[in-house]
């Protein structure tokens, strides 16, 4: 059972797409979202061994903390006119009755401050990084790193996010220690969901057999089916091909089998379907 989900923003223009799916995530299981915005301390942006008179120092200090008043209360009117719009009840602490959110304001360092909140969160929500614009993925990789827990990619929608995000939900199933761990800290969202599939590649040895996962998740009461994937292409996009083609909401992924820098170097599988994921990927490391 979901209980808490956890939405890091930053005024990057991406807050509104990820809450959009925390809901959607959150309203099959009436979960509270933890709003978190991280403000940065006006002392760490001083030029460093650069010597500035105290009063001086103290004015810079002031003027800037007032900047991020100013901007902290434009986030915060802009997270409140949003909940509404998405039918979500601000409150400090959940019912579960309904979604609840609340915001959260803490200075400190971004990834500080995701590892914080994050480790106390059923589940991260974070926009997929912008490539071009080279946004999001320090967030992502602290989310994934520095918590421990699964971490909801959230794409820029290519339709309507539906209302209830998990009813078709895809398993990308290699066999490795990575993909078990996301598939068992992912139970109940696979438990929610109506259709589960099982994506392996055909060629492919694994250690853990499909069908011992189709067995494992059956004795949790989860009906899923298997399909094996036969492609002499890149396997990260024939998931996400068939998941396309199968009408899937929602892929269930272990992250980063091999270091996170290499795959980053070498375009391994998951940094394809973080790069080109046209639908919300949960993944665990």
């Amino acid at each position: 059972m979901l209980r808490k989900i956890l939405v890091p923003v930053r005024g990057d223009g991406k807050g509104d797409n990820v809450l959009a799916h925390a809901a959607a995530l959150a309203r099959g299981f009436n979960a509270h979202i933890e709003i978190t915005h991280c403000r940065a301390k006006p002392e760490n942006l001083l030029p460093f061994g650069v010597p500035i008179p105290a009063a001086l120092r103290a004015q810079l200090v002031e003027s800037t903390s007032q900047v991020f008043d100013i901007e902290e209360a434009g986030l915060r009117d802009e997270v409140l006119a949003l909940s509404k719009t998405l039918n979500i009840r601000m409150s400090e602490k959940p019912d579960g009755k309904s979604v609840t959110a609340s915001f959260v304001e803490e200075a400190g360092r971004q990834i500080d401050v995701i590892g914080h909140h994050g480790r106390l969160a059923d589940i991260i929500a974070v926009a997929k990084p912008d490539i071009d614009r080279n946004l999001g993925a320090n967030t992502l990789k602290a989310a994934l790193f520095n918590t421990g827990r699964p971490v909801l990619m959230c794409p820029e929608p290519s339709g309507a996010i539906p209302d209830i995000l998990g009813a078709n939900v895809t398993i990308a199933w290699d066999g490795s220690r990575e993909a078990s761990r996301a598939v068992i800290t992912c139970l109940p969202i696979l438990t929610a969901a109506k259709t589960v599939t099982i994506l392996t590649v055909k060629s492919k040895e694994v250690n853990v057999k499909p069908s011992e996962l189709q067995e494992y998740l059956s004795a949790h009461g989860i009906s899923s089916e298997i399909f094996e994937i036969e492609t002499k292409s890149r396997t990260a996009q024939a998931l996400l091909d068939k998941s396309k083609e199968i009408g899937a909401d929602l892929m269930v992924l272990g992250a980063y089998s091999k270091h996170h820098d290499l795959e980053r170097l070498w375009g391994g599988t998951t940094q394809f379907i973080v790069d080109h994921a046209t639908i919300p990927v949960i993944m665990t490391n």
